[in-house]
């Protein structure tokens, strides 16, 4: 608990200090120069967390690191491969446990084997999604204070038990007026996109704003051809959010 309360404190001083400042915290811009950067070390495990997206139709049968049909084809697997190429000389250890459907409860209830036991030094989560999107197609109860509350819950429990774990925390997001995705959502989606984002600054997490980076790539081609149904990626897609999660690395 010690070192739980240590982290916090340094979390709160560093949430203050002007040197790191929230364009790390709570960054809009990923590519800001301001932008502070999470190094790979030797041997540092990696980890992918969270829905269909991530998953995106990897062989759940293959549980090891670093093989290409245990990641499926989205952006995990184009930027777990770019991480193996660019640092081969650092023997790092890259998993994906991604779950299709998975909201954060679902989350809690498996995290100590997919994610505590695997002792990841850098943990990326993308998660949120359904925990909107059942509320409208399956009736499900979840406000978006029940999400913050239970991503909350998730960080915390994590950080509890890896305190020098390194997050990020990806913005859940969607296209308008591509299949699924249409003005019924809003205005509700974007808060459980506020909440993802307070979650990263109260916790000192790195946030990776989806929703403004597929917001930018409409200017140079149309919804449908970057998500197939409006969450979910394209290839072009899934490499624009590889792209952009790889930039938060050196």
């Amino acid at each position: 608990m010690d070192n739980r309360r240590n982290f916090l404190k340094k979390s709160m001083l560093a949430m203050g200090a002007t040197s790191l400042g929230s364009d790390w915290l709570y960054a809009k811009d990923t590519t800001s120069s301001l932008a502070k950067k999470i190094q790979i070390q030797p041997g540092d495990t990696i980890l992918f967390q969270g829905d269909s997206i991530t998953d995106a139709g990897r062989n759940k049968e293959n549980l090891e690191p670093n093989q290409a049909n245990a990641f499926g084809n989205g952006y995990a697997y184009l930027a777990g491969s770019q991480l193996l190429n660019r640092f081969a000389g650092k023997n790092i250890t890259i998993f994906n446990r991604g779950i299709s459907g998975n909201r954060v409860p679902d989350l809690i209830d498996r995290w100590q084997q997919d994610c505590i036991d695997l002792k990841p030094n850098i943990l990326s989560i993308l998660i949120g999604v359904n925990d909107f999107w059942r509320t409208k197609d399956s009736g499900a109860s979840n406000t978006p204070e029940q999400y913050k509350s239970q991503l909350k819950q998730l960080i915390e429990s994590t950080l509890t038990a890896l305190p020098d774990v390194k997050l990020i925390i990806g913005e859940p997001f969607a296209v308008n007026g591509v299949k699924h995705v249409d003005d019924s959502w809003y205005p509700e989606f974007p808060k459980y996109q506020e909440a993802a984002a307070e979650v990263a600054h109260e916790l000192n997490a790195v946030f990776l704003p989806y929703q403004s980076i597929f917001d930018k790539a409409l200017k140079n081609n149309t919804g449908a051809y970057w998500t197939t149904d409006g969450v979910h990626t394209s290839m072009a897609g899934a490499s624009l959010m590889a792209e952009s999660w790889l930039q938060l690395l050196r």
